[in-house]
Order: structure tokens, then sequence, then C-alpha cells
């Protein structure tokens, strides 16, 4: 039994761990690299905070729901009891993996209002980075493999 349960442990911190993924725009993933991006000039209108919801792959979910399961069978000495128990409790662990899930892949995000040099606008929400982005400042928008970020223009 304390076996499956470190299993279970084990699949549940590489839950976590595979959850958190960087969308960070000072992060450039591995294949954006060496890759040609389009670039365009523009001015920034407005800047707001926003969350970008978290996922719902599932993971949480079976992860929660069969360390609930186990729990909840090896907590009763008679097995038709345990056996009631645990499936009441990894409908309960299902419930919280999932909600676990969701609340640790949340990110904090901007929304970026920008005003291209040719009168359009753009709307882009991004995970917010080291870079302090104000409604003025001159940015470049960059694209690549349909990934867009901003970044403050150089000098």
């Amino acid at each position: 039994m304390r076996k499956a349960i470190r299993i279970a442990v084990v699949v549940a911190i590489a839950a976590v761990l595979g959850a958190c993924a960087s969308s960070s725009p000072d992060v450039v993933q591995r294949g954006e690299a060496q890759r040609m991006a389009q670039v365009e000039d523009g001015v920034i209108l407005s800047v707001r905070s926003v969350t970008i919801d978290g996922s719902q792959s599932g993971a949480g979910a079976v992860v929660g729901g069969v360390v609930g399961a186990i729990g909840g069978y090896s907590g009763s000495g008679v097995q038709r009891e345990g056996q009631v128990l645990g499936v009441l409790a990894g409908v309960a662990g299902a419930a919280a993996g999932n909600m676990i899930e969701r609340y640790a892949t949340r990110d904090e995000a901007l929304e970026i209002l920008v005003q291209l040099k040719g009168g359009e606008r753009r709307a882009i929400v991004q995970a917010k980075g080291t870079e302090k982005l104000e409604a003025g400042d001159p940015v470049i928008i960059v694209t690549t493999g349909g990934k867009v970020r901003v970044t403050k223009a150089p000098k």
C-alpha cells in the first residue's frame, strides 16, 4: 500500500512540475531560437494587469482521484467500508486535484494596447516580465511562428 502512495506522490509532483512551463516574455522557447521574426514598431496606448486562467488538462483530477482513492480505501479496516470510502475520497480528490491544477497554472499577465506606425492598433496579452511597460513607451512587436511579444524599442 505504501508503494502505491509513493507512486501517486511521484505522479503528482511530475504533473505539478509539468505545469510550471514559463510563458514569460523574458524566456524564449528552444523552437524560437535561430528563426526569423517579424518586427513592427509602435507606441503603447495603455497597459493593464490581467490574469491568464489556468489549464485543466485532467492530470490534476487523475492524480487527485488516485491519491484520494488510495487514502480512502486504506482508511478503514473493513473491506466493504474501505471500498465505499475509497470511491468517495477518490471523487473528492479528483475535484481537489482539478482545482489545484487550475490555480497552479494561472499566470499574472499584461494586456497591452499598441498603436502601430501605420495607425493600426493591436491588443496583446503576455505574461509579466522584468521590463516595465507604460503608456507612451516606444515598443517593438516581435512575431515568431504565431507567437507575439512586446518589448521596449532600442534607443
